[in-house]
Protein backbone atom coordinates (compact mmCIF):
# COMPACT_ATOMS: atom_id res chain seq x y z
CA UNK A 1 0.00 0.00 0.00
CA UNK A 2 1.86 3.39 -0.83
CA UNK A 3 2.46 5.98 1.82
CA UNK A 4 -0.84 7.62 1.64
CA UNK A 5 -0.30 11.67 3.20
CA UNK A 6 -3.83 13.34 2.26
CA UNK A 7 -7.72 11.94 2.72
CA UNK A 8 -7.65 13.54 -0.92
CA UNK A 9 -5.41 11.03 -2.26
CA UNK A 10 -6.88 8.27 -0.37
CA UNK A 11 -10.90 9.52 -1.57
CA UNK A 12 -9.51 9.80 -5.30
CA UNK A 13 -8.26 6.28 -5.04
CA UNK A 14 -11.41 4.80 -3.47
CA UNK A 15 -13.60 6.79 -6.29
CA UNK A 16 -11.08 5.36 -8.87
CA UNK A 17 -11.34 1.68 -7.43
CA UNK A 18 -8.01 1.27 -6.93
CA UNK A 19 -8.32 0.35 -3.57
CA UNK A 20 -11.19 -0.37 -1.20
CA UNK A 21 -11.19 0.79 2.80
CA UNK A 22 -11.20 -2.63 3.81
CA UNK A 23 -7.74 -2.62 1.72
CA UNK A 24 -6.60 0.58 3.51
CA UNK A 25 -7.28 -0.85 6.87
CA UNK A 26 -5.49 -3.46 6.31
CA UNK A 27 -2.50 -1.89 5.14
CA UNK A 28 -2.22 0.39 8.49
CA UNK A 29 -2.74 -2.93 10.35
CA UNK A 30 -0.04 -4.79 8.63
CA UNK A 31 2.21 -1.09 9.32
CA UNK A 32 1.17 -1.26 12.84
CA UNK A 33 1.89 -4.75 13.25
CA UNK A 34 5.60 -4.66 11.56
CA UNK A 35 6.91 -1.12 13.81
CA UNK A 36 5.44 -2.60 16.90
CA UNK A 37 9.05 -2.16 18.52
CA UNK A 38 7.94 1.92 17.97
CA UNK A 39 5.36 1.49 20.67
CA UNK A 40 3.25 3.94 19.56
CA UNK A 41 0.33 2.25 20.13
CA UNK A 42 -1.23 0.80 23.62
CA UNK A 43 -4.18 -1.33 21.88
CA UNK A 44 -4.90 -1.96 18.29
CA UNK A 45 -8.71 -2.22 17.39
CA UNK A 46 -7.80 -4.54 14.36
CA UNK A 47 -11.27 -6.85 14.41
CA UNK A 48 -13.53 -3.70 14.53
CA UNK A 49 -11.86 -1.01 12.40
CA UNK A 50 -11.76 -3.88 9.68
CA UNK A 51 -15.75 -4.35 10.57
CA UNK A 52 -16.07 -0.80 9.91
CA UNK A 53 -14.27 -0.68 6.66
CA UNK A 54 -16.72 -3.74 5.05
CA UNK A 55 -19.32 -1.36 6.53
CA UNK A 56 -18.21 1.81 5.03
CA UNK A 57 -17.17 -0.23 1.50
CA UNK A 58 -21.19 -1.04 1.24
CA UNK A 59 -22.36 2.55 2.17
CA UNK A 60 -19.93 4.08 -0.39
CA UNK A 61 -21.40 1.70 -3.19
CA UNK A 62 -24.67 2.92 -1.79
CA UNK A 63 -23.58 6.47 -1.87
CA UNK A 64 -23.64 6.84 1.70
CA UNK A 65 -20.50 7.42 2.78
CA UNK A 66 -19.50 10.42 5.15
CA UNK A 67 -17.17 13.30 4.16
CA UNK A 68 -14.39 11.54 6.60
CA UNK A 69 -14.18 8.67 4.83
CA UNK A 70 -10.89 6.75 4.97
CA UNK A 71 -9.91 9.11 7.26
CA UNK A 72 -8.19 6.36 9.54
CA UNK A 73 -7.28 8.41 13.00
CA UNK A 74 -5.80 6.90 16.04
CA UNK A 75 -6.44 8.44 19.30
CA UNK A 76 -4.32 10.13 22.31
CA UNK A 77 -4.79 7.63 25.33
CA UNK A 78 -6.90 10.49 27.05
CA UNK A 79 -9.83 10.33 24.92
CA UNK A 80 -12.69 8.60 25.57
CA UNK A 81 -14.63 5.99 23.32
CA UNK A 82 -17.36 4.31 24.42
CA UNK A 83 -16.57 0.53 25.09
CA UNK A 84 -13.01 1.14 25.33
CA UNK A 85 -10.32 1.36 27.79
CA UNK A 86 -8.73 5.00 28.21
CA UNK A 87 -5.63 4.62 31.03
CA UNK A 88 -4.10 8.30 30.41
CA UNK A 89 -0.89 5.73 29.84
CA UNK A 90 -1.61 5.48 34.00
CA UNK A 91 -1.15 2.43 36.12
CA UNK A 92 -3.56 4.31 38.12
CA UNK A 93 -7.14 3.71 35.20
CA UNK A 94 -4.96 0.44 34.02
CA UNK A 95 -7.96 -1.56 32.64
CA UNK A 96 -10.70 1.10 33.02
CA UNK A 97 -13.71 1.39 29.83
CA UNK A 98 -14.76 4.47 28.92
CA UNK A 99 -18.37 4.53 28.91
CA UNK A 100 -19.38 7.37 26.66
CA UNK A 101 -17.20 9.22 23.78
CA UNK A 102 -15.68 12.46 23.58
CA UNK A 103 -17.55 14.57 21.83
CA UNK A 104 -14.77 15.78 19.30
CA UNK A 105 -14.12 12.15 18.54
CA UNK A 106 -18.29 11.43 18.13
CA UNK A 107 -18.26 14.45 15.13
CA UNK A 108 -15.66 12.57 13.74
CA UNK A 109 -17.11 9.28 13.45
CA UNK A 110 -20.22 10.59 12.73
CA UNK A 111 -18.87 11.13 9.06
CA UNK A 112 -17.10 7.87 9.12
CA UNK A 113 -13.61 8.46 10.48
CA UNK A 114 -12.33 4.90 11.46
CA UNK A 115 -10.38 4.82 14.69
CA UNK A 116 -7.68 2.02 14.57
CA UNK A 117 -6.17 1.96 18.03
CA UNK A 118 -5.13 4.29 20.95
CA UNK A 119 -1.75 5.45 21.41
CA UNK A 120 1.23 6.17 24.24
CA UNK A 121 1.41 9.07 25.99
CA UNK A 122 2.99 10.35 28.74
CA UNK A 123 1.10 9.63 32.08
CA UNK A 124 -2.03 12.53 32.30
CA UNK A 125 -0.75 14.25 29.05
CA UNK A 126 2.62 15.25 31.70
CA UNK A 127 5.64 15.33 29.74
CA UNK A 128 7.34 16.23 26.65
CA UNK A 129 9.46 12.79 25.77
CA UNK A 130 6.59 10.30 26.07
CA UNK A 131 8.77 8.58 28.49
CA UNK A 132 6.83 9.13 31.21
CA UNK A 133 4.42 6.66 30.46
CA UNK A 134 3.35 3.32 32.90
CA UNK A 135 3.33 1.48 29.42
CA UNK A 136 7.29 2.30 28.26
CA UNK A 137 8.80 4.57 26.36
CA UNK A 138 7.80 5.54 22.25
CA UNK A 139 10.36 5.78 19.60
CA UNK A 140 10.81 8.04 16.88
CA UNK A 141 10.37 6.34 13.74
CA UNK A 142 13.12 8.59 12.34
CA UNK A 143 15.54 7.45 14.79
CA UNK A 144 14.68 5.19 17.48
CA UNK A 145 17.44 5.80 19.97
CA UNK A 146 15.47 9.51 20.14
CA UNK A 147 12.35 10.43 21.57
CA UNK A 148 9.47 11.60 19.36
CA UNK A 149 8.25 14.52 21.78
CA UNK A 150 5.55 14.46 23.75
CA UNK A 151 3.05 14.24 25.75
CA UNK A 152 1.31 13.26 22.30
CA UNK A 153 4.11 11.42 21.35
CA UNK A 154 2.21 8.29 20.15
CA UNK A 155 0.29 9.62 17.90
CA UNK A 156 3.21 11.82 16.69
CA UNK A 157 4.71 8.39 15.49
CA UNK A 158 1.35 7.06 14.45
CA UNK A 159 1.20 9.41 11.50
CA UNK A 160 4.79 9.70 10.87
CA UNK A 161 5.67 6.02 10.61
CA UNK A 162 2.44 5.44 8.48
CA UNK A 163 0.45 3.88 10.99
CA UNK A 164 -2.75 5.59 10.59
CA UNK A 165 -3.60 8.73 8.38
CA UNK A 166 -4.21 11.25 11.35
CA UNK A 167 -4.02 11.24 14.87
CA UNK A 168 -5.93 13.17 17.81
CA UNK A 169 -4.09 14.26 20.52
CA UNK A 170 -3.93 16.88 23.21
CA UNK A 171 -1.85 20.12 24.06
CA UNK A 172 -1.66 21.38 27.48
CA UNK A 173 1.56 23.56 27.06
CA UNK A 174 2.79 21.87 23.49
CA UNK A 175 2.09 18.57 23.62
CA UNK A 176 0.65 18.31 19.95
CA UNK A 177 3.43 20.63 18.42
CA UNK A 178 6.69 19.73 20.00
CA UNK A 179 6.23 16.05 18.80
CA UNK A 180 4.76 17.18 15.52
CA UNK A 181 8.52 19.27 15.31
CA UNK A 182 10.20 16.03 16.72
CA UNK A 183 8.56 13.78 13.72
CA UNK A 184 7.91 15.84 10.57
CA UNK A 185 4.51 16.09 10.99
CA UNK A 186 1.75 18.63 10.99
CA UNK A 187 0.52 19.27 14.77
CA UNK A 188 -2.52 21.71 15.12
CA UNK A 189 -3.46 23.37 18.58
CA UNK A 190 -6.80 25.33 18.22
CA UNK A 191 -8.14 28.35 19.73
CA UNK A 192 -9.10 27.61 23.72
CA UNK A 193 -12.74 26.43 23.72
CA UNK A 194 -13.40 25.86 20.03
CA UNK A 195 -12.98 22.03 20.38
CA UNK A 196 -14.85 20.41 22.95
CA UNK A 197 -13.18 19.06 25.92
CA UNK A 198 -15.78 16.86 27.18
CA UNK A 199 -14.14 13.13 27.10
CA UNK A 200 -10.88 14.71 27.70
CA UNK A 201 -9.17 13.09 30.94
CA UNK A 202 -8.71 16.68 32.19
CA UNK A 203 -4.93 17.81 33.62
CA UNK A 204 -5.18 21.39 33.39
CA UNK A 205 -8.78 22.79 32.34
CA UNK A 206 -8.04 25.98 31.22
CA UNK A 207 -5.56 25.22 28.90
CA UNK A 208 -5.88 21.36 27.48
CA UNK A 209 -7.25 21.34 24.18
CA UNK A 210 -7.73 18.20 21.67
CA UNK A 211 -5.95 18.91 18.21
CA UNK A 212 -4.68 17.15 15.16
CA UNK A 213 -1.98 15.56 14.40
CA UNK A 214 -1.66 14.63 10.23
CA UNK A 215 0.40 14.78 7.44
CA UNK A 216 -0.55 17.52 5.24
CA UNK A 217 -2.68 21.43 6.97
CA UNK A 218 -5.50 20.27 4.59
CA UNK A 219 -6.60 17.35 6.90
CA UNK A 220 -6.15 19.34 9.82
CA UNK A 221 -8.58 21.84 7.94
CA UNK A 222 -11.01 18.71 7.41
CA UNK A 223 -10.96 17.25 11.22
CA UNK A 224 -11.71 20.69 12.40
CA UNK A 225 -14.29 21.11 10.17
CA UNK A 226 -16.04 18.14 12.00
CA UNK A 227 -14.99 18.33 14.85
CA UNK A 228 -15.08 21.89 16.40
CA UNK A 229 -18.04 23.77 17.72
CA UNK A 230 -20.07 24.47 20.89
CA UNK A 231 -21.04 21.51 22.84
CA UNK A 232 -23.53 21.98 25.58
CA UNK A 233 -22.08 19.12 27.37
CA UNK A 234 -18.58 21.68 28.12
CA UNK A 235 -19.18 24.76 29.14
CA UNK A 236 -15.84 26.25 28.32
CA UNK A 237 -16.60 25.87 24.95
CA UNK A 238 -17.15 28.91 22.46
CA UNK A 239 -20.24 29.77 21.01
CA UNK A 240 -18.02 31.43 18.09
CA UNK A 241 -17.68 29.58 15.02
CA UNK A 242 -14.53 29.72 12.61
CA UNK A 243 -15.72 29.95 8.97
CA UNK A 244 -14.09 26.70 7.37
CA UNK A 245 -15.84 27.08 4.21
CA UNK A 246 -14.13 30.07 3.84
CA UNK A 247 -12.19 31.13 0.25
CA UNK A 248 -8.37 32.77 0.71
CA UNK A 249 -6.71 34.74 -1.68
CA UNK A 250 -3.17 32.23 -1.63
CA UNK A 251 -1.73 35.86 -3.40
CA UNK A 252 -2.58 38.36 -0.76
CA UNK A 253 0.18 39.54 1.02
CA UNK A 254 0.66 38.88 5.00
CA UNK A 255 2.51 40.57 7.39
CA UNK A 256 4.20 38.10 9.85
CA UNK A 257 6.01 38.79 13.15
CA UNK A 258 9.47 36.94 13.60
CA UNK A 259 9.93 36.64 17.62
CA UNK A 260 12.98 38.32 18.33
CA UNK A 261 13.46 36.49 21.69
CA UNK A 262 13.06 33.07 20.37
CA UNK A 263 14.96 33.48 17.27
CA UNK A 264 18.03 34.80 19.33
CA UNK A 265 17.37 32.60 22.38
CA UNK A 266 21.06 31.47 23.63
CA UNK A 267 19.67 27.36 23.95
CA UNK A 268 17.93 27.50 20.30
CA UNK A 269 20.12 24.95 17.80
CA UNK A 270 22.04 26.58 15.41
CA UNK A 271 20.47 24.49 12.97
CA UNK A 272 17.13 25.14 13.96
CA UNK A 273 17.89 29.05 13.90
CA UNK A 274 19.04 29.18 10.34
CA UNK A 275 15.80 27.09 8.90
CA UNK A 276 13.69 29.43 10.66
CA UNK A 277 15.29 32.29 9.29
CA UNK A 278 15.77 30.71 5.68
CA UNK A 279 12.25 30.18 5.78
CA UNK A 280 11.46 34.16 6.77
CA UNK A 281 13.64 35.10 3.75
CA UNK A 282 11.71 33.07 1.83
CA UNK A 283 8.49 34.11 3.01
CA UNK A 284 9.98 37.63 2.20
CA UNK A 285 11.04 36.84 -0.89
CA UNK A 286 7.24 36.18 -1.96
CA UNK A 287 6.01 39.31 -1.18
CA UNK A 288 5.05 38.90 2.17
CA UNK A 289 6.13 41.85 5.14
CA UNK A 290 8.12 39.56 7.30
CA UNK A 291 9.38 41.85 10.67
CA UNK A 292 11.26 41.40 14.35
CA UNK A 293 8.81 41.85 16.81
CA UNK A 294 9.89 41.17 20.63
CA UNK A 295 7.70 39.31 23.29
CA UNK A 296 9.69 40.30 26.70
CA UNK A 297 7.81 37.70 28.56
CA UNK A 298 9.80 34.67 26.82
CA UNK A 299 11.63 33.46 30.09
CA UNK A 300 8.73 33.85 32.10
CA UNK A 301 6.28 31.43 30.59
CA UNK A 302 7.61 28.53 31.97
CA UNK A 303 7.32 29.44 35.26
CA UNK A 304 3.97 30.99 34.94
CA UNK A 305 2.52 27.74 32.71
CA UNK A 306 4.04 25.30 35.45
CA UNK A 307 2.69 27.39 38.81
CA UNK A 308 -0.94 27.50 36.53
CA UNK A 309 -1.24 24.01 35.41
CA UNK A 310 0.37 22.02 38.17
CA UNK A 311 -2.17 23.74 40.72
CA UNK A 312 -4.87 22.83 38.32
CA UNK A 313 -3.71 19.44 38.58
CA UNK A 314 -3.65 18.87 41.79
CA UNK A 315 -7.36 19.62 41.95
CA UNK A 316 -8.30 17.54 38.70
CA UNK A 317 -6.74 14.44 39.48
CA UNK A 318 -7.58 13.93 43.30
CA UNK A 319 -10.88 12.31 41.65
CA UNK A 320 -7.98 9.25 41.17
CA UNK A 321 -8.18 7.83 44.91
CA UNK A 322 -9.05 4.34 44.32
CA UNK A 323 -12.16 4.88 45.75
CA UNK A 324 -14.89 4.19 43.17
CA UNK A 325 -12.84 3.21 40.19
CA UNK A 326 -9.17 2.63 38.65
CA UNK A 327 -6.19 0.76 40.90
CA UNK A 328 -7.04 0.24 44.39
CA UNK A 329 -3.53 -0.68 46.72
CA UNK A 330 -3.92 -4.43 47.61
CA UNK A 331 -2.15 -2.88 50.78
CA UNK A 332 -4.76 -0.93 51.82
CA UNK A 333 -6.16 -1.44 55.76
CA UNK A 334 -8.44 1.85 56.10
CA UNK A 335 -9.88 5.05 54.48
CA UNK A 336 -6.63 6.62 54.98
CA UNK A 337 -4.38 4.09 53.36
CA UNK A 338 -6.49 3.35 50.85
CA UNK A 339 -6.00 6.65 49.17
CA UNK A 340 -2.66 7.19 49.86
CA UNK A 341 -1.18 3.84 48.97
CA UNK A 342 -3.48 4.17 45.82
CA UNK A 343 -1.95 7.35 44.93
CA UNK A 344 1.12 6.81 45.76
CA UNK A 345 1.36 3.16 43.50
CA UNK A 346 -0.62 4.01 40.96
CA UNK A 347 0.58 7.82 39.58
CA UNK A 348 4.25 8.13 38.18
CA UNK A 349 6.64 9.60 39.86
CA UNK A 350 6.34 13.17 37.06
CA UNK A 351 2.35 12.69 38.39
CA UNK A 352 3.17 12.70 42.05
CA UNK A 353 5.70 16.01 41.23
CA UNK A 354 3.09 17.97 39.97
CA UNK A 355 0.44 17.22 42.12
CA UNK A 356 2.83 18.08 45.08
CA UNK A 357 3.90 21.38 43.24
CA UNK A 358 0.41 22.48 42.46
CA UNK A 359 -0.57 21.58 46.29
CA UNK A 360 2.37 23.82 47.87
CA UNK A 361 1.39 26.68 45.40
CA UNK A 362 -2.42 26.50 46.14
CA UNK A 363 -1.56 25.91 49.93
CA UNK A 364 -2.23 28.76 52.55
CA UNK A 365 0.26 31.17 52.69
CA UNK A 366 1.76 30.53 49.69
CA UNK A 367 -1.50 31.32 47.15
CA UNK A 368 -0.90 34.91 46.84
CA UNK A 369 2.75 34.95 46.64
CA UNK A 370 2.65 32.06 43.28
CA UNK A 371 -0.62 31.31 41.75
CA UNK A 372 -2.55 34.92 41.90
CA UNK A 373 0.63 35.97 40.83
CA UNK A 374 0.81 33.54 38.14
CA UNK A 375 -2.78 34.62 37.04
CA UNK A 376 -1.82 38.13 36.65
CA UNK A 377 1.59 37.21 34.36
CA UNK A 378 -1.07 35.06 32.39
CA UNK A 379 -2.85 38.06 31.38
CA UNK A 380 -0.05 40.28 30.80
CA UNK A 381 0.98 37.07 28.30
CA UNK A 382 -2.66 37.28 26.84
CA UNK A 383 -2.64 40.93 26.10
CA UNK A 384 1.18 41.23 24.92
CA UNK A 385 0.41 38.34 22.78
CA UNK A 386 -3.35 39.90 21.61
CA UNK A 387 -1.66 43.24 20.83
CA UNK A 388 1.09 41.28 18.27
CA UNK A 389 -1.79 39.82 16.95
CA UNK A 390 -4.26 43.51 16.44
CA UNK A 391 -0.53 44.19 14.20
CA UNK A 392 0.44 40.74 12.58
CA UNK A 393 -1.37 38.15 10.58
CA UNK A 394 0.64 35.72 12.37
CA UNK A 395 3.26 35.18 14.43
CA UNK A 396 6.85 32.68 13.26
CA UNK A 397 9.07 31.26 15.82
CA UNK A 398 10.32 28.02 16.35
CA UNK A 399 8.57 25.10 17.72
CA UNK A 400 11.44 23.66 20.02
CA UNK A 401 14.95 24.10 21.01
CA UNK A 402 16.44 21.87 18.92
CA UNK A 403 15.60 17.94 17.37
CA UNK A 404 14.54 15.15 19.03
CA UNK A 405 17.27 14.46 21.69
CA UNK A 406 18.22 11.21 22.80
CA UNK A 407 16.11 8.78 25.32
CA UNK A 408 17.12 9.39 28.62
CA UNK A 409 19.11 12.26 28.29
CA UNK A 410 16.96 14.65 29.90
CA UNK A 411 16.85 13.45 33.45
CA UNK A 412 15.92 16.64 35.25
CA UNK A 413 12.85 17.72 36.13
CA UNK A 414 13.53 21.53 34.88
CA UNK A 415 15.54 20.64 31.57
CA UNK A 416 12.70 18.94 30.30
CA UNK A 417 10.33 21.73 31.63
CA UNK A 418 12.09 24.11 29.10
CA UNK A 419 11.42 21.66 25.96
CA UNK A 420 8.37 23.48 26.02
CA UNK A 421 9.41 26.93 25.82
CA UNK A 422 8.59 28.36 22.69
CA UNK A 423 5.06 26.48 22.78
CA UNK A 424 3.94 27.67 25.96
CA UNK A 425 2.96 31.64 24.90
CA UNK A 426 0.24 30.44 22.58
CA UNK A 427 -0.94 27.95 25.14
CA UNK A 428 -1.18 30.90 27.79
CA UNK A 429 -2.48 33.09 25.79
CA UNK A 430 -5.13 30.50 24.70
CA UNK A 431 -4.57 31.24 21.03
CA UNK A 432 -4.16 28.93 18.07
CA UNK A 433 -0.50 27.31 17.21
CA UNK A 434 0.25 24.84 14.54
CA UNK A 435 3.74 23.37 14.53
CA UNK A 436 4.64 22.89 10.34
CA UNK A 437 7.65 20.52 9.16
CA UNK A 438 10.82 22.40 7.26
CA UNK A 439 13.94 20.47 6.04
CA UNK A 440 15.16 17.96 8.64
CA UNK A 441 18.70 18.66 10.20
CA UNK A 442 21.87 17.51 8.65
CA UNK A 443 21.69 14.21 10.75
CA UNK A 444 18.11 13.79 9.01
CA UNK A 445 15.99 14.51 11.91
CA UNK A 446 12.76 16.64 12.06
CA UNK A 447 12.69 20.51 12.58
CA UNK A 448 9.54 22.28 12.99
CA UNK A 449 8.26 26.21 12.20
CA UNK A 450 5.67 27.81 14.49
CA UNK A 451 3.29 29.97 13.70
CA UNK A 452 0.86 31.59 15.81
CA UNK A 453 -2.76 33.13 14.81
CA UNK A 454 -5.33 35.17 16.38
CA UNK A 455 -7.90 33.46 18.22
CA UNK A 456 -10.33 31.83 16.03
CA UNK A 457 -8.33 32.23 12.95
CA UNK A 458 -7.76 28.54 12.35
CA UNK A 459 -9.01 28.57 8.74
CA UNK A 460 -6.63 31.23 7.75
CA UNK A 461 -4.15 29.69 9.56
CA UNK A 462 -4.24 26.45 8.14
CA UNK A 463 -4.60 27.83 4.99
CA UNK A 464 -1.17 29.64 5.45
CA UNK A 465 0.46 26.63 7.72
CA UNK A 466 0.25 24.83 3.85
CA UNK A 467 2.09 27.21 1.91
CA UNK A 468 4.70 27.41 4.79
CA UNK A 469 4.87 23.21 4.49
CA UNK A 470 5.65 23.94 0.94
CA UNK A 471 8.22 26.82 0.96
CA UNK A 472 9.95 24.34 4.14
CA UNK A 473 10.61 21.70 2.01
CA UNK A 474 14.17 23.27 0.52
CA UNK A 475 15.81 25.87 2.73
CA UNK A 476 19.24 27.16 1.96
Amino acid sequence: MPHYRSLKDIQAHLASGTITVTQLVQGYLHSIDRQRHLNAFLEVFGDEALAKASELDQKRRDGRAGALAGMVLAIKDNICYQGHQVTASSKILKGFTSLYTATALQRLLDQDAIVIGRTNCDEFAMGASTENSAFGPTLNAADPTRVPGGSSGGSAVAVQAHMCLAALGSDTGGSIRQPAAFTGTVGLRPTYGHVSRYGLLAYASSFDQIGTITQCPEDAMLIMATMAGHDPMDATSATHQAPYNQAFDSNKKLKIGLLRECVEHPNLHPEVRGRLLALAAKLGDMGHEVQHVSFPYTDYVVPNYYVLTTAEASSNLSRFAGMIYGYRSPHATDFASTISKSRSEGFGPEVQRRIMLGTFVLSAGYYDAYYARAQKTRRLVKDCTDQMLEQFDFLLLPTAPHPAFALGANPEPIAMYLEDIFCMQASLAGVPAISVPVQPSLSGLPIGAQLIGPAFSEPRLLHFAGQVAQLGKNLS
